[in-house]
């Protein structure tokens, strides 16, 4: 289960590294990541974030490597005011992660779903139009492919976009954008189709089920797990995801390209492997499952990604759950921002920040 999923090594991205990025919903889980990545490659990293889940300690790591307050904005990106940042600015490379990325809040109302993740993608991609920006990179998801066939594992890019909830459907609706762009504009785009994506959970913020799993058992709690818990997904860490965005930010644009590990675990596997690393023998408590007609099985073929990007993922499972458990540890014992970061680096930003807030999802 651990074992690399090739021994390759990638070859170095053929392109020169941007020299302006800005990185939408950068003060997210992947986001921070990611800008803490480009920081050691790019000369200027700018974020667009509207902190409705985003926090400012989780750039943290990024101040620490030179981000500063008049880095941060705060911004809506469905506005007019985020569209004008972009024309203003005029980044190399634009990466759009802002959106809306729950499952459950998307069932309970597509409409805001379908708001963000589509109108917020393609007011991104006209102003990216606009501004002359040179690649856009996009996160989408294996949401997009909908319910694999038996034999159909690991998926290709060229599997149909079939997705089979709303939020699967927005992600796809905005990949299918971003192709229009590029046919009617010239709009060259790389829309990473991630995984699912676990590490260290953000700070104050939503956290994967890895991080649930693993926060769970530390804190003496029997996890929680729907159905049999024999549902697979393909588990990738989000320090190899991050290395994926900067590889594909110094790339030309290759369209969708998978973002994973090529391999299946079940929950149940998960779990096992979370209990082994924390040392405890507490058994799961199973309930039935609130979608039963969710995707049973995903697992991507991440060949695209090592032919156009050099990219593949490094960090196994045990190693990315141990990896998760020592910061979940670490923050036990308390955490503090750098002052940077919380010293007006939202509210002191520059006259670009007139973006406005995020309406927030109904209840």
């Amino acid at each position: 289960m651990d074992d690399p999923s090739t021994v390759v090594t990638p070859s170095p991205p053929q392109g020169a590294a941007p020299r302006r990025v800005l990185v939408t919903g950068g003060a997210g889980f992947i986001g921070s990541h990611v800008v803490s990545h480009l920081l050691l490659t790019c000369s200027q990293v700018r974020v667009l974030d509207d902190f409705s889940t985003g926090r400012i300690e989780n750039l943290a790591e990024a101040m620490r490597r030179g981000l500063t307050a008049s880095d941060v904005f705060r911004g809506d990106v469905r506005t007019a005011q985020a569209a004008e940042m972009i024309g203003r600015w005029r980044p190399d490379v634009v990466v759009h992660l802002a959106g809306q990325s729950s499952l459950p809040a998307a069932r309970r109302s597509p409409l805001f779903d379908a708001d963000v993740n589509i109108l917020g993608t393609v007011n991104i991609a006209d102003a990216c139009v606009r501004g002359g920006v040179r690649l856009l990179v996009h996160a989408a998801s294996s949401a997009v492919y909908g319910e694999p066939g038996p034999d159909s594992l690991p998926l290709g890019e060229d599997h149909p976009l079939a997705a089979t909830n709303p939020y699967g459907i927005s992600k796809a609706v905005g990949v299918h954008y971003l192709d229009w762009y590029r046919r009617e504009h010239g709009l060259t785009y790389t829309a990473l189709a991630f995984g699912n994506v676990y590490g260290p959970p953000p700070v104050h913020g939503g956290a994967s089920v890895v991080a649930l799993l693993t926060e769970a058992l530390l804190d003496g709690r029997l996890p929680t797990i729907h159905g049999d818990g024999e549902q697979t997904r393909d588990f990738v860490h989000v320090v190899d995801v991050a290395a994926a965005v900067v590889r594909a930010c110094q790339c030309p644009g290759a369209g969708l390209v998978n973002i994973a590990t090529g391999r299946q675990t079940s929950i149940n596997d998960l779990y096992r492997v979370a209990r082994t690393v924390l040392g405890v023998e507490a058994e799961a408590h199973h309930v039935p499952h609130p979608h039963p007609l969710e995707v049973r099985r995903m697992a991507l073929d991440t060949s695209k990604a090592m032919t156009h990007l050099g990219w593949h993922s490094t960090i196994g499972l045990t190693e990315g759950v141990r990896l998760t458990v020592e910061e979940a540890r670490r923050r036990r014992f308390g955490y503090t921002a750098p002052e940077a970061a919380t010293s007006g680096a939202v509210g002191g930003c520059r006259p670009l920040t007139s973006c406005q807030l995020a309406r927030q999802p109904p209840p």
